[in-house]
């Protein structure tokens, strides 16, 4: 016997604990398989790049922490680098390495945060994301170290960065880097293998190759689907040229593929972290630059490998002391263009696993 059934549309969200902020879907379901999806964002109303144009260029270095405000640190270093490639300013080598170990700490810290979250969002009620948040606070204890902060740094300058590391920064960050691989072990047995993590995610949510490209899908979500591409390695930046590192990247596009390649990407940073901690050389932790920032009439687009993935800034001068236009490619924005494709056939359980994958911060969403 069959029986005829109505679609019919529910809201996930904007208040719902797993949309991770005031994001909307409008779904159609046909009982509990989705057949149609309309994703609803705009609820914030931050006006953040309009706001950027009547604030000048130093004044806008604390809007960046707003944007992924879970990977602030890495946002600062690709504002601050667009504004130098303006002024053509050269920022000193002890400069570059502590960018690269802000960068990378706060890499790791966002993808603790990310696979805690994704993992609470498919029913692992709050252990996992408890034991990642435990590592995430003491890499938290070294960015309030050096700025006193603990969760928008504001700590880069263009130049450079704000202040030079403490004495007892490095002796706490080579102790950290010394037990983060066993901890990041500890994850692996607790989850890789776990079969309700295996049944909620393998298969799920796949997003084809050629689809992750024509969407231009960045980070981990672009990598998962097999795509080996990340602006580190493709096209260097800062100093990271100097430091060996692999790209781990997925072979099916799907959920369970998203989180191995984070996973990894935590293990890879530690790798450049140990490096950089080596090396990095005495000096000057701030280049010679102008009080009054006032880039030449020009433009630039400046992008780094952001915790999510591609983040740019595209800025156009006109001579004075605040940007004429001010544009942010935000991957989380970005990431979430296939996510139609990506839900419709599956059923309404299977959403927030596939969601949770994507790992957006809305704050960058609707800037």
């Amino acid at each position: 016997m069959t029986f005829k059934t109505e679609h019919y549309v529910i809201n996930i969200g904007p208040q719902h604990p797993s949309t991770h902020g005031v994001f909307r879907l409008r779904l159609t379901l046909d009982g509990e398989v989705i057949v149609d999806v309309e994703p609803i964002f705009g609820y914030l109303h931050r006006g953040m790049e309009k706001l950027a144009e009547g604030r000048n260029y130093t004044k806008n270095i604390p809007l960046t922490d707003r944007l992924d405000y879970l990977a602030s640190m890495i946002n600062n270093q690709g504002y601050c680098m667009a504004v130098e490639d303006l002024l053509k300013i050269e920022v000193p080598e002890r400069a570059q390495y502590i960018r690269v170990i802000m960068a990378e700490l706060q890499r790791i810290g966002a993808h603790l945060a990310g696979i805690g979250f994704f993992l609470n969002d498919i029913g692992a009620f709050m252990t996992p994301l408890l034991y990642m948040f435990r590592e995430r606070e003491k890499i938290v204890e070294l960015f309030d170290m050096v700025c006193g902060q603990r969760l928008n740094y504001n700590y880069m300058r263009f130049g450079g960065v704000a202040m030079d590391l403490p004495d007892e920064f490095l002796p706490a960050l080579k102790k950290l880097l010394n037990e983060l691989p066993g901890f990041i072990n500890e994850y692996d047995q607790l989850i890789t293998t776990n079969e309700i993590v295996l049944v909620r995610s393998k298969g799920v949510g796949i997003l084809p190759r050629e689809m992750a490209v024509n969407t231009s899908a960045a980070g981990p979500v672009l990598r998962g689907s097999g795509v080996k591409w990340d602006l580190r390695k493709n096209r260097p930046y800062s100093i990271y040229d100097r430091f060996e590192f692999d790209i781990p990247v997925g072979e099916h596009g799907d959920t369970y593929d998203r989180y191995l390649v984070r996973m990894e990407e935590m293990r890879q940073s530690v790798r450049i972290l140990k490096q950089a901690a080596a090396q990095i050389p005495e000096g000057e932790y701030m280049g010679k630059v102008s009080k009054l920032i006032r880039p030449p009439a020009g433009e630039t687009y400046t992008a780094v490998e952001g915790a999510k993935g591609e983040l740019g800034f595209y800025i156009i001068a006109d001579g004075s002391e605040n940007p004429y236009r001010w544009h942010v490619r935000a991957p989380s924005l970005i990431n979430l263009t296939a996510l139609r494709e990506m839900l419709i056939g599956w059923k309404v359980a299977d959403l927030m696993a596939i969601f949770g994958s994507i790992d957006i911060v809305m704050g960058e969403v609707d800037r």
